[in-house]
């Protein structure tokens, strides 16, 4: 696995050297599409809109609507006067407690790796951090865009976990609040049925079923082999009219269904093994 950007973790005085990679990868299935009697792949033309012409690319601008119907067109030089210098720093400002910040603000994390020279401060840092409860607020600049983002311990490892800006951040001011009361025996069964359902977190036992279920077919349809329809399952009915009776039903279908846990799973790998068998994958 390569590096996405390499530099430094700098608060203070202190300056760490490091190597940043990829901590998650998003997987979807894409598609292309064709056309139907020879199965060849479609291209998008970019047209006018005021007379549906084709544009060649050297026809192009970049314009924002200020206001309906009115741009202002920029140029390269315009962006250039804006480009955030990189300066290949992680530059922390302050440290807050990490229990103050909103999960919405986070969004997507990275591993920190240390670099020659920076192995003990890269581990002070992460034991202090570990310590304190605390997190790394900082600005990144990477590929000119600049970034908030959170230095914060990891296993053996620190991340960098990138933010929005609390202006990106929605607030649900437009959502009909819950106000219904609630009485003892209801929260008390909630309570037990949610107890009932407990388990370790174990992240591996969580699939895309629909990712599987796609790649299946397509597979089956590249061997020209047809799946078999599977039965429509009927809609959940939604009028709850006793929650007690429910919540009750419900519990005592999972206390009957619970798997007993497994002893050896893998959930107790530690980061730095499932960062060097990604590499090795990687290679």
């Amino acid at each position: 696995m390569r590096p996405i950007w390499k530099g430094s973790i700098s608060f203070g005085l202190v300056y760490i050297p490091i190597s940043v990679y990829p901590a998650t990868r998003e997987e979807k299935v894409s598609f292309r599409q064709l056309r139907r009697s020879d199965l060849s792949p479609i291209k998008y033309k970019k047209v006018a809109e005021a007379d549906m012409k084709e544009v060649s690319a050297d026809q192009i601008v970049k314009g924002f609507e200020y206001e309906r119907g009115r741009y202002v067109v920029l140029n390269d030089e315009d962006f250039e006067k804006v480009k955030i210098e990189s300066t290949h720093s992680i530059d922390i400002t302050d440290f807050v407690d990490l229990e103050q910040v909103d999960p919405k603000f986070f969004y997507k994390p990275y591993f920190l790796e240390s670099q020659k020279g920076g192995e003990k401060a890269y581990a002070l840092l992460h034991k202090a951090l570990s310590g304190t409860d605390k997190i790394g607020i900082a600005k990144v600049v990477i590929s000119n865009r600049e970034y908030l983002a959170a230095v914060k311990p990891d296993g053996l490892f620190l991340i960098l976990e990138l933010m929005h800006f609390a202006s990106e951040v929605l607030t649900p001011e437009e959502l009909n609040r819950p106000t219904t009361q609630l009485n003892d025996k209801e929260l008390k069964m909630a309570q037990a049925l949610i107890d009932s359902m407990s388990v370790e977190w174990e992240p591996q036992k969580y699939r895309s079923e629909y990712r599987n279920a796609v790649m299946e077919m397509i597979e089956q349809k590249a061997k020209k082999v047809e799946l078999p329809e599977k039965p429509v399952s009927k809609p959940r009915a939604t009028n709850v009219v006793d929650l007690v009776k429910v919540l009750q039903e419900s519990l005592n279908r999972s206390q009957s269904v619970k798997p007993k846990r497994a002893s050896g799973r893998n959930g107790g790998r530690s980061t730095a093994s499932l960062v060097k068998q990604k590499r090795r994958a990687a290679a």
